[in-house]
This record gives C-alpha cells, sequence and structure tokens, in this order.
C-alpha cells in the first residue's frame, strides 16, 4: 500500500468532525492531518498544510464552502476537494464542480459514501450520483451550448471524444479502459491531449465542459 491519502476536516459542528474523523481513522489508506471550524480557517489550513483531500462542509460561517473552495483553488490548491451537504438537491453538483470540487457527499450518506468519494477525488475521478447527473443535465443543456467549445471539440478524434464522454460521465481510468478495450494508462494519454487542446487543468472542467457544450444528453 502506499502513502495515506492526507485529509483535511472542515465542519462547523464538531461533534460531526469527531463522528467522520473517528469513520476516517478506521481507513488503513486516509490519515486526517487536519480539522477546520469554518470556511476561512480551512483556506489557511490547506494552504499549511498541504492535504490531498478536503472534506468541506457547503454551509458554514464566515466563509461557506463553496466560496471557501473556489478561494483554495484559487490560491494553486493542487488537492482535491469534496462537497459535505444536507440538501439532497441536484443543483448542488453543478455548483460544487464549478468551484473545481470533485462532487458531493450528503451528510446522511456519509458513513456510506464519504470514503468513495474521497478516494475518488484523490485519482481524480469525479464523484458524482447518477440521479444528480440527469437532473443537472436536464436542466443546464436547455441554455447552455456554448459555440466556442463545440468549435474546440471539431479538433478531437473520435476516440479522444470517447473518452471525453465517459470520464465527464464520471467513469473511472479503469473501466473507460476495459470499454475501449485500451489500457488505463492509454485512457491517461487521451485524456492528457484532450486538457491541452481544450485548454483545460483539472478532469472537473472536463465536466463542466461537457455540460456547458451539450455533449451530454440527459440519457447518457
Amino acid at each position: 500500500m502506499g502513502e495515506a491519502i492526507r485529509v483535511l476536516l472542515a465542519d462547523d459542528h464538531a461533534i460531526l468532525r469527531s463522528g467522520l474523523r473517528a469513520l476516517l481513522d478506521l481507513e488503513p489508506d486516509m490519515d486526517v492531518v487536519g480539522e477546520a471550524s469554518n470556511g476561512r480557517e480551512a483556506v489557511e489550513l490547506a494552504q499549511t498544510l498541504k492535504p490531498d483531500v478536503i472534506v468541506m462542509d457547503i454551509s458554514m460561517p464566515e466563509l461557506d464552502g463553496l466560496a471557501a473552495a473556489k478561494a483554495v483553488h484559487e490560491a494553486g490548491f493542487p488537492g482535491h476537494i469534496v462537497m459535505l451537504t444536507v440538501h439532497a438537491e441536484e443543483a448542488y453538483l453543478f455548483e460544487t464542480l464549478q468551484v473545481g470540487a470533485s462532487g458531493y457527499v450528503l451528510k446522511s450518506s456519509a458513513d456510506k459514501e464519504l470514503m468513495h468519494a474521497i478516494r475518488a477525488a484523490h485519482r481524480g475521478d469525479v464523484f458524482v450520483y447518477p440521479a444528480a447527473v440527469r437532473k443537472v443535465l436536464g436542466e443546464y443543456l436547455r441554455g447552455a451550448h456554448g459555440e466556442g467549445g463545440r468549435t474546440r471539440y471539431q479538433g478531437l478524434t473520435n476516440r479522444e471524444r470517447d473518452v471525453l464522454k465517459l470520464t465527464a460521465g464520471g467513469f473511472t481510468n479503469q473501466e473507460i479502459a476495459e470499454r475501449l478495450v485500451i489500457s488505463p494508462k492509454t485512457v491517461d494519454t487521451y485524456r492528457q491531449r484532450i486538457m491541452e487542446k481544450l485548454n483545460l487543468h483539472h478532469r472537473s472542467e472536463l465536466v463542466r465542459y461537457a455540460l456547458k457544450t451539450g455533449l451530454l444528453s440527459a440519457t447518457d
């Protein structure tokens, strides 16, 4: 096993943080390196502790989770962020992707989903709920088909388009490799080419790009 995933917990409820820490402490591949009680503190600790993954509550005092996530990424944070919310609202998926996070987990499902989300984020994957994807795509694609993005899309090869759509659909490298009958390393190579051609820098940006240009439909 490689080095443990270094996790920063950011939530204004001390009891919840203690519970999450207890859950993560049971995972041999995770190490909680710090805790923040508000968004501003989360931004500061992200810079000093440099965790691999930040688990960030959306609703926090001083600076809410979405604003904190945006600030962290604008400061050049190289890690990943998983948002926590009590709201089962699919619209949060798009908001979290907009600020550079890797999806969100409902607090009511944290005991089952949080570890999966942290590992997915650490791999560079986007953690999404299929129902949330259908809802957001259905609403967003009606008015966001970006012609500029479409033009850049025309410069992709058919295989690159396949990798882009599967990546945006939330499939892992291994799953994409199996579907396209190529190696995971080749998937990485295609993804790097895609990101260079589209001038994107994070995997979550590929999802936002697909949303904005209408490359995915609610039935994909």
